[in-house]
């Protein structure tokens, strides 16, 4: 459960795309044909043409507007370089053929805003345009629409004269629209001419491909809403009941038959898991509900996990003396420093990392220009920071996290537990946030004191620091054969260390791959010491829900699967002993 976040990351975005690459390296078409009405002028080439009337005033013609109109317009401006304003007059001139009141009020002077109105509905009503593609054009300026008339009466589509003004901008005029169509008209039909027959064969493997990509993508859509939801969990979330709340102890349950007798198990992990997660767990672990507790009745701090086990519930008995239950009776010295408007009495769930020194001074400089009370807005970043890294009072507007001896205390660990034998702090930190709460947990094993008088066999798979191993041991279960099944060496160190130093008489085994503890193996331990009592553990939840989550792949991802691992053992030892 790495709860480290991830860095930024930036990205180099490539703005020109394949067709603008594309258009950008076509040189525009040297061959078009015109034919002009009155068959005065007819090209048949790029080249230069020596009759009267100027290319450009060619595709006036081409565009199909009344020859009466064009011929006025051609009159008022001359033939030469005056294309656009040509266009634009023979627009301005089929608007007033076509619409009697503006005819009168151009007449009489009166050229307002309503002229434009009437030009729209000219565009609208045209042949060669629909309502449907009027609203799919973006750009309404009444320059565009005289463009975009144009280029449709050049029998151009809408969407190809849409695509070349914006591509083209504002102040592109139309012969460089149309060059820009037909270059891309060209490119089209030149990678039509090339391109190789369709093969059948490959195009039912590109559709078959294509489908399950799109299979894919809903599954990971689906996945993703699902890593969205969690399970809806006890009010309170004390499992069959703490002796602490009154009235919600459960004294029996029943059992598949599958779940019952030897050996005991116990597996726990993150409760606020993915949807579906704990009942994929339930339904390898014989079809047993969980019982989801949250630390927070036991201890200082909150901590909810779930539990599958085929313990006994009755009988149960908390651990002896009892930890503390708030924050200023596990952390005394922070009462004289603790404002009024931080109203905690529990710290959150204890993490694998903590807070950093840039953010507790960002905190001191926040507070420290206020004589009083801050304001509301900064005492909202102030308790969302500490609530989320669990900071406590230690000064005058100064926060701190907790050290590492607070964290064992609140887990229930005894001091200096993970200090020393080479380990760092930050490993200190994760292999702490890992752990079991000792005290829930013992609570749970509490009914094993009477079954187990003169000792207990115990195969503890991912047992980070022991805190099943420390349970047992407070809870007065001697330990006789402890196989501990553990990667990390510096957890390894710490639970030698702590099984040394309370002078323990059994013996302790260390396996470090849980993969590898394969039949052969367990065969062996069975042999040497009749089997197994208890095993329990918990597998990693770094690809589960939760604060310390890394990825959400669920049980799929790389650790968290590992839980299959607890399920391959378990079914092997309990098929060894029965």
């Amino acid at each position: 459960m790495d709860g480290n976040a991830s860095n930024d990351e930036s990205f180099n975005i490539d703005w020109d795309t394949d067709d603008e690459r594309e258009i950008e390296n076509l040189v525009p078409c040297s061959s078009s044909s015109f034919s002009v009405p009155n068959g005065n002028v007819n090209a048949g080439s790029g080249e230069g043409c020596s009759s009267a009337v100027s290319a450009k005033v060619r595709l006036i013609y081409d565009m199909k507007f009344p020859e009466d109109l064009v011929l006025k317009a051609i009159e008022q401006h001359g033939e030469e370089d005056q294309f656009e304003s040509i266009l634009e007059t023979v627009l301005s001139l089929q608007a007033l053929q076509n619409s009697p009141e503006q005819q009168q009020c151009i007449n009489s002077g009166q050229c307002s805003s309503a002229y434009n109105d009437d030009l729209l509905n000219v565009l609208s009503d045209s042949d060669s345009w629909c309502e449907s593609e009027m609203n799919n054009t973006t750009n309404t300026s009444m320059v565009d629409d005289k463009r975009l008339l144009a280029l449709t009466k050049m029998d151009f589509s809408v969407a190809e004269a849409s695509i070349a003004i914006d591509r083209c901008g504002p102040e592109a005029s139309i012969d460089e629209l149309t060059d820009f169509i037909i270059a891309a008209q060209m490119a089209r039909a030149d990678e039509a001419f090339f391109k190789e027959p369709p093969d059948e064969n490959k195009s039912k493997h590109s559709e078959r491909k294509r489908k399950l990509n799109e299979l894919e993508v809903l599954k990971k859509e689906k996945k993703g809403a699902q890593a969205n939801e969690t399970i809806r969990f006890p009010k309170p979330m004390v499992g069959f009941g703490v002796p602490t709340e009154e009235g919600t102890l459960v004294l029996q349950r029943s059992l598949p038959m599958a779940a019952t007798g030897p050996p005991y198990f116990y597996y726990e992990n993150v409760a606020q898991a993915p949807k579906g997660v704990w009942d994929t767990i339930s339904s390898f672990l014989y079809d047993i509900q969980p019982e989801f507790v949250d630390s927070k009745f036991f201890s200082a701090a909150a901590r909810k996990r779930g539990y599958i086990h085929n313990l006994p519930i009755d009988k149960r008995f908390l651990l002896k003396p009892l930890p503390p239950k708030t924050i200023h009776e596990a952390l005394p010295l922070t009462r004289r420093w603790w404002p009024s408007w931080d109203t905690r009495t529990k710290l959150n769930c204890l993490q694998t990392c903590t807070a950093s020194a840039k953010l507790t001074e960002r905190i001191r400089k926040a507070l420290e220009g206020y004589e009083n009370d801050p304001p509301q807005n900064v005492q909202k970043f102030v308790i969302d920071e500490c609530k989320k890294w669990n900071l406590v009072w230690v000064g005058k507007n100064k926060v701190a996290p907790l050290e590492c001896d607070e964290v064992e205390m609140l887990l229930g660990f005894p001091k200096n537990h993970t200090r020393g034998g080479g380990i760092s702090r930050t490993d200190r930190y994760k292999s702490l946030g890992n752990s079991f709460q000792v005290d829930t947990v013992a609570y749970h094993l509490s009914v094993l004191k009477d079954r187990f008088p003169g000792g207990i066999n115990l195969l503890s798979l991912f047992s980070g620091i022991g805190g099943a191993e420390v349970a047992l041991h407070r809870l007065g279960i001697p330990l006789k054969n402890v196989v501990s099944v553990e990667i990390s060496e510096a957890n390894q160190n710490i639970v030698r260390s702590w099984w040394e130093q309370t002078n323990q008489k059994g013996n302790l085994i260390h396996i470090a791959d849980v993969q590898k503890l394969n039949g052969d193996k367990l065969e062996e331990f069975v042999a040497s010491f009749g089997g197994f009592d208890l095993v329990v553990g918990g597998s990693p939840c770094n690809n589960l829900a939760g604060s310390n989550r890394h990825h959400r792949d669920g049980l799929e991802g790389e650790q968290s699967s590992l839980f299959y691992e607890y399920v391959r053992i378990l079914d092997l030892v309990k098929g060894m002993i029965s």
